[in-house]
C-alpha cells in the first residue's frame, strides 16, 4: 500500500468533490478515527490509519487489499469510482436523484434515467454534476451524472435523459467474474 502521488491525489479529490463537494474533509476526519486513501495495484482504498499500521507488517506482494476499494485508475490516468464507495459517499451527497419504483429495475440493469423515471431531484442541481441515485424509499442505488439541470428537467420531454448512469448496485451480479 503506497501513498497516492500528488497528481493522483488531485484526481481523486476532484472526483470526490464532484459528488460530495466540501464534505470530503468529513471522510478523512471521522469521529471514529482518521482515515486515509492508499493505492495498491492502481486501485484506491479508503482505510483507517489503525488498520493501515497493521497492514504494513505484511509483504505488499502478499496483500490483496486493505480497506474499502473506492475506485480504479485507468491506463489513461482517470479514476473510475466503484460501487463499493456508495455507502461512504451517499450520506454526504450534494445532489440527489430519486427514481420511481417502476424504474428502479431499469437503472439497476445499467440504463440511464429518463424524465419519465424521475421521482424527485435536488433543487439547483447543475448540468453534468455528480449525483447519487436513490430509490423513493431513500436507498442509494448508484452513481450518475445529471444530464440536465433541475430547471431543464421540468421542461424536458418524458423520454429525455435526465441522468447518465455511471455505476449501480446491480454491478455485483452483472460483473461478478471480472471485479477482482
Amino acid at each position: 500500500m503506497k501513498r497516492l502521488s500528488e497528481e493522483r491525489a488531485k484526481i481523486l479529490f476532484e472526483k470526490l468533490a464532484k459528488f460530495i463537494g466540501p464534505n470530503v474533509k468529513q471522510l478523512i476526519d471521522r469521529p471514529d478515527g482518521t482515515y486515509c486513501f492508499r493505492e495498491h495495484r492502481d486501485r484506491v482504498y479508503y482505510v483507517s490509519e489503525k488498520i493501515l499500521k497493521l497492514a504494513e507488517t505484511f509483504n505488499p506482494n502478499q496483500l490483496v487489499c486493505v480497506g474499502t476499494c473506492f475506485g480504479k485508475f485507468t491506463k489513461s490516468n482517470k479514476l473510475k469510482l466503484h460501487i463499493t464507495a456508495l455507502t461512504y459517499l451517499a450520506p454526504y451527497a450534494q445532489y440527489k436523484i430519486w427514481v420511481k419504483p417502476s424504474f428502479e429495475q431499469q437503472f439497476l440493469y445499467g440504463n440511464h434515467v429518463p424524465k419519465s423515471g424521475l421521482g424527485r431531484i435536488t433543487e439547483n442541481t447543475p448540468q453534468y454534476a455528480g449525483t447519487v441515485v436513490y430509490s423513493m424509499s431513500d436507498m442509494p442505488l448508484g452513481f450518475g451524472v445529471a444530464a440536465r439541470s433541475t430547471a431543464d428537467c421540468k421542461l424536458a420531454d418524458p423520454l429525455a435523459t435526465v441522468c447518465f448512469h455511471q455505476a449501480d448496485i446491480g454491478e455485483y451480479i452483472r460483473s461478478e467474474d471480472t471485479l477482482f
